[in-house]
């Protein structure tokens, strides 16, 4: 076993410990060896660029130069070009001619410290930064209106404050936050997730969690699921971790911080509330395919035009921004991912050359990438700060042409609507009992407004909850739910189960995680925010009074189900062990928005 230098190894203590939890003493005895190596930046003189290769019959040229650091594009329906410069806090206009060419000087459109993703929609600029979301109407020159802020509480950043943003084809911005560590256990449940998004900002749940640093994410424009390329986790050897493909699905955990690629363990990190890493795992999804270590997967698109062979479309390209944690650089490059039928087959070289000098320097790290009005593609330098541009010069065949149909929403939309306009807990049948069970809080009277302290808009602490024993119980369950949430109900709260029949109340407060430690082993679920534990009202201002029903059944069986299940998955394996049950109905709504 190849073992660490001592100063290397209480560097990487520090930067994998993170924040939140101690580390658990269980036998682990692990060593890396740790490389930190990066190409020296040089310039990219014409004589370097022309060492670029790309497939026959590709050309890969300098569309812009001297933008500094260049990030996200993003390209309009006219062909205008949007960059967004993170270290210069802005967002610049690029114009193309018919040829392919930079037409005019850039433009600054935008200012707004640590500028970074962008999307548009129905002439709408979106730019998020690292705690904010903005929106700016596009004008005919290109250049934006006033930038509106729809949303200015977003995730804390740490190591990784890049927000992308892209719409799905239902209509919605998704929006990916990355971790604030290399490998920790998060205090905000929004961190290292897909969040997905009302275009006016007034709403936003997890979409899928575990995701380290998902920059690059897409659409399959044949199946239109999402797909999106994680950045591993650091410090694990050169060959670990890989980079992964995932394909992201509502509501999966995708195993970061604790397993990773096809199912491997990370031997430093320890899960919360005594859940085992194996436990871990089988609510973890793996990766699809991976790729090499350290790479730095950063933009991610598939490929839904026609100036390319008809064998490119519907693939997809990512850059490849390029490896420090590694002897031997990675990335530096822009790679093709082959689909068939709506299904990944394999990684493949596209546009290399950007590390040069046998591996020792670089004359740009890929990042932005996108498909400009033309079908070629747009990728950006954010080191030396220029834009090449990748087009076909051969023959595109008359097949290829024909008009791509837009991107089914289907998947999207069935995914994330299931959970909604169907009967609270308490009126399903797999919750019908014979018994009843009376249910009182010292928060609250029953059809008393809740305090502020249970609001998302303050401390978000779970109520206090009492409820009469049943002498048959085994297992108790807490359900609440909000039926007056607008436009999907009910809205899931909270859920939490094989609390001990011994137990007949909660205390105000308790963790927000998958199993308690205390009291021990009870579980609790996935709310309809996305995260795991009790969620609380955040009813919008001015909204009339919301009915919020805490529902306690009381089960004549413990449940074999594991943490962070969701409601329907819950109400199923009830079904038949509900023996008595009661609730209690609390009223909360917002008339001011809170001080900041």
């Amino acid at each position: 076993m190849k073992t660490i230098h001592p100063i290397l190894g209480f560097l990487v203590g520090i930067l994998l410990c993170g924040a939140a939890y101690a580390q658990q003493g269980d036998g682990t005895n692990v060593g890396w060896e740790v490389h930190v190596f990066k190409p020296a930046k040089v310039e990219a003189t014409p004589e370097r660029v022309a060492q670029i290769k790309a497939p026959p019959g590709f050309k890969v040229t300098l569309f812009a130069h001297g933008l500094k650091n260049a990030r996200i594009i993003a390209v309009a329906p006219n062909g205008d070009i949007y960059v967004s410069r993170r270290d210069q806090g802005d967002v610049v206009l690029l114009k193309m001619n018919a040829r392919g060419e930079e037409e005019g000087a850039p433009v600054i459109v935008a200012h707004r410290s640590g500028a970074h993703g962008l999307a548009i929609r129905d002439n709408k600029l979106y730019l998020a930064t690292v705690k904010q979301l903005f929106v700016a109407d596009t004008k005919p020159d290109g250049r934006l209106g006033p930038l509106t802020l729809l949303i200015k509480d977003l995730a804390d950043a740490g190591q990784h404050a890049d927000r992308t943003i892209a719409f799905g084809p239902d209509g919605q911005l998704y929006m990916s936050v990355g971790a604030t560590c290399n490998a920790c256990n998060e205090d905000n449940p929004e961190n290292a997730t897909m969040l997905r998004i009302t275009p006016d900002g007034k709403t936003r749940r997890i979409f899928a969690t575990g995701l380290r640093n998902t920059i690059g994410f897409d659409w399959n424009p044949i199946s239109g699921e999402l797909w999106g390329l994680d950045n591993g986790i650091d410090f694990l050897g050169d060959d670990s971790q890989p980079e992964e493909l995932n394909k992201i699905e509502f509501g999966k955990q995708y195993g970061w911080p604790h397993v990773y690629g096809a199912g491997d363990i990370n031997p430093q990190s320890t899960p919360p509330g005594g859940i085992t890493k194996e436990e871990w795992k089988v609510r973890s999804t793996p990766q699809v395919l991976g790729y090499t270590p350290h790479a730095a997967p950063m933009q991610f698109i598939f490929y839904k035009a026609h100036a390319f062979p008809s064998d490119y479309v519907g693939d997809a390209f990512a850059t490849m921004r390029g490896s420090w944690n590694r002897a031997k650089a990675s990335g530096y490059e822009i790679v093709r991912i082959h689909f068939v039928k709506g299904q990944p087959q394999s990684f493949q070289p596209f546009v290399s050359g950007f590390l040069t000098d046998n591996g020792t320097t670089h004359i740009a790290r890929p990042m932005g990438l996108a498909v400009a009005r033309d079908g070629s593609l747009l990728m950006a330098d954010d080191a030396n700060g220029g834009i090449f541009r990748i087009a076909f010069v051969g023959a595109v065949s008359a097949q290829s042409n024909a008009p791509m149909q837009s991107i089914p929403a289907t998947a999207m939309i069935s995914a994330t609507s299931k959970a909604f306009g169907v009967p609270l807990a308490n009126d399903r049948l797999e919750t019908s009992a014979a018994g009843a069970l009376s249910v009182t809080s010292s928060d609250f009277s029953a059809n008393g407004m809740m305090p502020a302290a249970m609001s998302e808009y303050a401390e978000a602490a779970s109520p206090h909850l009492t409820w009469t024993p049943n002498s048959r119980a085994q297992s108790y369950v807490v359900i609440m739910e909000d039926p007056d949430a607008k436009p999907q109900a009910p809205i899931v709260h909270w859920l939490i189960w094989n609390i001990p029949a011994s137990i007949t109340q909660l205390p105000q407060g308790l963790q927000k995680q998958a199993r308690l430690s205390e009291p021990d082993g009870i579980l609790q679920g996935r709310n309809s925010r996305g995260s795991v534990g009790y969620t609380g009202p955040h009813a919008p201002v001015g909204d009339p009074v919301h009915h919020y029903h805490m529902e306690v059944f009381a089960l004549d069986a413990a449940l074999d189900l594991p943490g962070g299940s969701d409601r329907d998955t819950l109400l199923a394996k009830m079904n038949g062990h509900v023996i008595a049950k009661g609730e209690l109905i609390g009223l909360y709504s917002q008339a001011n928005n809170p001080a900041p």
